[in-house]
């Protein structure tokens, strides 16, 4: 239960920093996507102190990050145009095997 929450800790990691990347748009709608942000934290980090209640911290914290990571890398090339390069793809390969290596060793 707790490599489940922290899976979805890091899902909601993305969260906060498309929230303020939304808030910087020309529009009424800043604080609502700065309200998300807040909000995708306190989720984010309150499942990731649940899961660091048997999983230990150094590896909690590398997966919670990495996903965060990996996802936002993620998002900004699918919806805000950033670079799909090759290093960048390959980068972002090796933080997901070593989230898999931390969590096998």
């Amino acid at each position: 239960m707790n490599w489940l929450a922290l899976i979805v800790a890091g899902i909601f990691e993305i969260g906060w920093p498309l929230g303020l990347k939304m808030a910087q748009g020309s529009g009424g709608n800043k604080w609502w996507w700065i309200g998300l942000a807040v909000t995708t934290m306190a989720i984010s980090g309150s499942l990731l102190f649940y899961a660091q209640k048997t999983i230990p911290i150094g590896t909690a914290y590398a997966v919670w990050t990495g996903l965060g990571a990996v996802g936002t890398l993620v998002v900004g090339i699918l919806f805000f145009g950033d670079s799909a390069s090759i290093f960048r793809l390959l980068s972002a390969l090796l933080i997901v095997v070593g989230i898999i290596g931390l969590k096998i060793f």
